[in-house]
């Protein structure tokens, strides 16, 4: 693929330095005349710079490509272009800022006046890269689609100190995926605002929004504003550096964009990230608070306990703003770590950028998942066997050691994730590897039933279903499946969780499956089934879980997920982010419009709250209906003294309900049944090994049990026969 489309345009900040901008202007179009060489041969080094010759080049209106039907010039296919047109600037004085917009396919390079301004998709910031160099992946344009170009904001000194009054060169390189690619784009365009009310240049593109201008800023939320120190924009990999300043003057007080840093005054580094949201022009950003000199800074944010790594969300499909804040409230209320999280407004190099969530990453830290300490030389006996957190996510890394795959139906990939691959010797790989290879054939086997519960911490699992369950999110079960072993001596079992990434949960996707209300995502059906790993429903399906489920989905219902609760932490959050909303939506207008991949379309932002509450208000009642398993079923006494857990169960052979009750001791104990009321029920011996006993006869109600061995009790406890 090869497209491209650059618009540049100047803008005001609405930082305390920034001067006004009276209105825009455009100063170079796509369709302008470029001079323009295919990259079948090495280019000049100096081919960017102003002065160079290019009058061997050929000529041509923008965009130059093939293949897409958005290209003035055809040029046959090719690994890259190169493009120069020169400009004049008439007085710039009046000139503070610009954004370079940019329509490509698949990767591009632009540099002002011989100085790299922009890049996506390829190579590392400040180094040309060759002629026959390909982007990292496939990229496609956005205007022959009825979108708008990527835009890339020049501004203050730095920018002022490129640009000369009189004659300016803009050079861009375009790269394609690979010489086979079947298309190829490129147009851009340059716009300039203008302080002044002078008229210079020509009217800006149709599609043109100015960036969001303040001089004078206050919002109910933090503010976050981040300033690169080496380059204008923010690559995917590598990471940047950045200067991050944070005002924060509590609650219920206003922060101005004047005010001073009083919540984060340093130096970070910073990258984009994500996996479909890198389309969209709100990007998400991971960042590590860093000293100047690169060294990790451990800090508190926003009042989340100190860290070094964190995350800017930036919601742009999910326009309540709020769906991974909800879905991570609701987690943090089973008692289990989930990412805490702040709203804020960001600004990037005086750019404003919207509403944001600061989330903390999911990582090993006594401040986040308090997991052991997992050591390079920590390879045999305990130390070994646990401290691992690693998650189910797509198989898309650069090293074979990234992971393993299942060899079990579906085929997942699992990924270690802190230790990381790199982190990881390779004896504690193998652990974990062959751990979870063992804990997938043990579900594959008949007789899972009955050792789960020797791999799997259900109460963690119980509580990550619910959760994922609310939120029926396309991905659940999926991707950014998270899950963490713990050391033998700390139980050593597989737990389930932090939850992750809830954007496109709680009805907003349109693919796939069903974003209604009902229905179970651990059901779903077709493309929407296949990566979730065979164990999940097998998981789910056993009875005694199932009753499990049914008591802890009764006890949050009726505390922390009571919907008038939920309903309650929504409007809060409403509340606080205020009048943002309106300026995030200005930004990015997107109210009333198609974001993939919505299923509901609002017109306005109380539109889009408002079908959030309704949607979790339907899922719920849904969840009360056909909640599984039953409580009533299930028993509350603990191991004590070589007596197992007590199971209920209806056996299938016989029909009867029976307790099914194991005694490891090396002689009888006797069990006591009583009913509410002290009466005695019934008595039982209990034999060393299995013992079922038939509970078929009792009466319904609540009955108490003592366990005695040698006269002397050693257990009691309840249970509910229904």
């Amino acid at each position: 693929m090869f497209r491209i489309i650059l618009l540049l345009f100047i803008c005001t900040s609405f930082i305390s330095t920034a001067q006004n901008i009276d209105h825009w202007e455009t100063v170079i179009f796509n369709d302008n005349i470029w001079s323009y060489e295919t990259g079948s041969n090495s280019i000049p080094n100096d081919w960017k710079n102003p002065g160079f010759n290019d009058s061997q080049w050929a000529i041509g209106p923008g965009g130059i490509g093939y293949d897409d039907g958005d290209d003035n010039t055809i040029i046959t296919s090719a690994i890259s272009v190169f493009m120069r047109r020169e400009f004049e600037l008439i007085d710039t004085s009046v000139i503070n800022y610009g954004i370079l917009h940019a329509d490509y396919d698949d990767a591009f390079v632009a540099y002002l006046n011989g100085v790299e301004i922009a890049r996506s998709n390829i190579g590392t910031t400040g180094i040309p890269p060759a002629f026959n160099q390909t982007s990292v992946d496939y990229h496609e344009a956005n205007l022959y689609q009825g979108g708008v170009p990527e835009d890339y904001l020049l501004s203050g000194p730095s920018f002022k100190s490129l640009i000369n009054q009189g004659t300016n060169t803009l050079a861009i390189q375009v790269h394609n995926q690979d010489i086979s690619s079947s298309d190829m784009s490129s147009n851009f365009f340059l716009s300039v605002g203008i302080s002044d009310n002078s008229m210079n240049y020509n009217n800006t593109p149709s599609w043109f929004t100015p960036p969001f201008i303040a001089t004078s800023f206050e919002s109910n939320l933090p503010l976050i504003v981040i300033t690169t120190t080496q380059t204008d924009e923010i690559y995917n990999e590598p990471r940047v550096q950045a200067h991050m300043g944070i005002i924060d003057n509590g609650s219920g007080l206003t922060n101005s964009i004047t005010d001073s840093y009083n919540g984060y005054d340093n130096f970070i580094s910073i990258e984009t990230r994500g996996e479909s949201s890198q389309m969209f022009e709100k990007k998400n950003y991971g960042f590590e608070t860093q000293l100047e000199n690169g060294d990790n800074n451990n800090v508190e944010l926003l009042g989340i306990p100190e860290e070094n790594d964190w995350i800017l969300h930036g919601p742009y499909s999910d326009k309540s703003l709020l769906r991974n804040v909800v879905a991570y409230h609701m987690g943090e209320a089973t008692g289990r770590y989930t990412p805490r999280t702040r709203l804020c407004e960001v600004f990037i190099n005086e750019d404003y950028r919207g509403v944001y969530v600061l989330t903390e990453k999911i990582k090993r830290d006594e401040n986040r998942l308090d997991i052991a300490n997992l050591k390079p030389d920590d390879i045999e006996g305990d130390e070994l066997t646990g401290g691992y957190l690693f998650q189910i996510d797509r198989d898309n890394f650069d090293l074979e050691n990234d992971g393993w795959y299942s060899t079990n139906p579906n085929n997942n990939f699992y990924a270690y994730d802190d230790p990381d691959h790199d982190e990881l010797v390779q004896v504690q790989k193998d652990y974990l590897k062959n751990f979870f290879i063992n804990y997938e054939s043990m579900m594959n086997a008949s007789t899972f039933m009955e050792n789960y519960e020797e791999y799997v911490n259900v109460d963690s699992w119980i509580d990550y279903f619910l959760i994922t369950e609310i939120g029926k999110h396309i991905d659940a079960y999926k991707f950014s499946f998270y899950m963490y072993k713990t050391k033998n001596s700390n139980g050593g079992k597989l737990n389930f969780g932090p939850l992750w990434d809830f954007n496109l949960a709680f009805g907003n996707f349109d693919f796939g499956c069903s974003p209604d209300p009902p229905g179970w995502s651990y059901e779903f059906e077709g493309t929407c089934h296949e990566a979730i790993p065979f164990w999940v429903k097998k998981l789910i399906n056993i009875p005694q879980v199932q009753n499990k489920i049914d008591c802890r989905w009764t006890e949050l219902r009726e505390g922390p997920l009571h919907i008038d609760s939920l309903l309650q932490f929504i409007d809060n959050k409403v509340l606080e982010i205020g009048p943002a909303a309106q300026r995030n939506f200005e930004r990015w207008p997107t109210l009333g419009e198609y974001v993939w991949p919505n299923d509901y379309i609002g017109e306005t932002y109380e539109d889009e709250v408002d079908y959030l509450k309704y949607w979790i208000n339907q899922r719920i009642q849904w969840m009360d209906l056909v909640m599984l398993g039953d409580c009533n079923l299930v028993t509350t006494n603990s191991e004590i003294n070589n007596l197992s857990k007590v199971n209920v169960f209806p056996n299938p052979a016989t029909e009867e309900l029976t307790i099914e009750l194991s005694n490891s001791n090396a002689s009888s104990i006797t069990l006591h049944v009583y009913d509410m009321l002290g009466n005695f029920v019934k008595s039982k011996e209990i034999k060393p090994g299995t013992n079922n006993i038939d509970i078929t006869s009792f009466p319904h109600g609540l009955f108490f049990y003592q366990i005695f061995a040698d006269q002397s009790q050693i257990a009691k406890g309840k249970f509910v026969r229904s």
